[in-house]
């Protein structure tokens, strides 16, 4: 293994180790208790954050079932580095925030659109006032519908000097505690985000003892398929799910066999689509996203029962040896076991996927021969494919991955949505397009 993959890998499992996060729950709890405040959630938000607008609606739920006190900031904007891209991002998290929100009994307009910086700007004089006078959640909530269905009052609430400092003070108590967006919610030493990872921050306060009900279930529950579609219907249509993939993304190592199994079971037929890394398509990984994500990974991974954490980071020149024996896997009919190879051996058992010693053992555990794989290394026919799928990605408003496209089956037109955390949603699409065929 060459010294810059040793060291990367080393960072990358220090990171997503359960000892990192058991050092950083302890350094917590010995802080609150050596300074003798109680404990303290604190929510950053975003006025201009589809995600924030959710997040923010079920605060009140959890500072009535939690013994903890809920600490808001007003956020500014993340910059374009943390984004992943800027002009793909914004759109889609609006498109998003309200497709989930039902499944979250939560509100948001579909026919909402970006906010002008003059509307984002009364929101946060409105919500600036907010801070100091207690019930910022009941607030913020006014001030996002309104700001939503593009009816916020200009020139009312905080004077500019009072907005300015509450969102300096909230971006430096962010920056301070190691993250970079809004919505996000952080409580000692751990990072949430919104309402896809509220059900993670309740699982701990439970555990530490803050809920006033323990036993009962989670204020925001992760939404089931089933609760939004009936069952497919024996001899319904199979709809077809297109699935964007990359062999450096984490979040796809966790959630590839998922995927898979999902399809498997309601009929649809997969067809894969993988790309470029992100970062070797030139887009930029900041520490504090890649700490975070690492993290997130970790918590994620082990809710999904999915092996994770011995970590040979797949950057560079092992991808592209990889990916030039995937014309081949996919001919021989092994293109699902080969990916799914990979990702194993390089987020779950430490293999050394650079070496052609390495490369070997992910190619026979796939079900294919060494000796056939051997003569395909170094083959550029990959390339034009991949830069396909990237443009077909990108075409659906996406840009990162595991994103997924379903189609087909008994509705028109196309779904398509990015992450594992919507792997439910990609459930209950996919049942829908099956459960009924006329």
């Amino acid at each position: 293994m060459k010294p810059e993959t040793a060291i990367r890998s080393l960072v990358m499992r220090a990171l997503a180790s359960r000892w990192r996060r058991g050092v950083v729950r302890a350094r917590g709890r010995t802080r609150r208790r050596l300074q003798g405040g109680g404990p303290t959630v604190h929510y950053f938000h975003q006025a201009d954050d589809p995600y924030s607008h959710l997040a923010v609606q079920v605060l009140p739920r959890l500072q009535e079932r939690y013994q903890v006190r809920f600490a808001p900031h007003l956020a500014p904007e993340q910059g374009a580095a943390f984004a992943g891209d800027l002009e793909r991002y914004p759109r889609w998290a609006l498109a998003d925030a309200a497709d989930v929100a039902p499944f979250y009994g939560l509100s948001f307009p579909k026919d909402a659109a970006l906010p002008g910086a003059d509307e984002v700007w009364a929101a946060n004089q409105a919500l600036a006032e907010q801070l100091a006078c207690g019930g910022f959640a009941e607030a913020a909530v006014k001030v996002g519908e309104a700001l939503w269905r593009g009816a916020v009052q200009v020139g009312e609430g905080a004077s500019a000097e009072a907005v300015r400092h509450a969102l300096r003070q909230g971006e430096a108590l962010r920056r301070r505690l190691g993250h970079y967006r809004g919505g996000m919610l952080h409580f000692e030493g751990e990072w949430y985000w919104g309402v896809d990872r509220l059900c993670r921050l309740e699982e701990r306060l439970v555990a530490e003892g803050f809920s006033r009900a323990p036993n009962a279930p989670p204020c925001v529950p992760q939404p089931k398929a089933q609760a939004a579609t009936a069952p497919p219907l024996a001899g319904g249509e199979g709809a077809t799910l297109e699935f964007y993939v990359s062999l450096r993304s984490p979040y796809t190592a966790i959630s590839f066999r998922r995927t898979l199994d999902l399809a498997a079971g309601l009929g649809a037929n997969v067809v894969l689509k993988p790309v470029l890394p992100m970062m070797m398509r030139g887009v930029p990984a900041p520490a504090a996203k890649g700490i975070y994500i690492m993290n997130d990974v970790r918590r994620e991974a082990e809710a999904a029962g999915q092996r994770f954490g011995r970590i040979v980071d797949p950057f560079g020149e092992p991808v592209r040896q990889a990916f030039s024996l995937y014309p081949w896997a996919r001919e021989s009919g092994r293109a699902a076991e080969y990916l799914q190879s990979y990702l194993d051996a390089a987020f779950a058992d430490g293999i050394d996927i650079g070496s052609h010693r390495g490369l070997r053992r992910v190619v026979e555990r796939a079900g294919l021969p060494w000796r056939e794989a051997a003569a395909q290394l170094g083959n550029d026919g990959w390339r034009e494919e991949l830069e396909r799928n990237l443009a077909d990605m990108n075409e659906l408003g996406l840009w990162g991955v595991p994103s997924y496209c379903v189609s087909g089956g008994a509705k028109p037109g196309r779904f398509s949505c990015w992450g594992q955390d919507r792997l439910w949603r990609v459930e209950a699409e996919i049942a829908a397009r099956t459960a009924t065929v006329a």
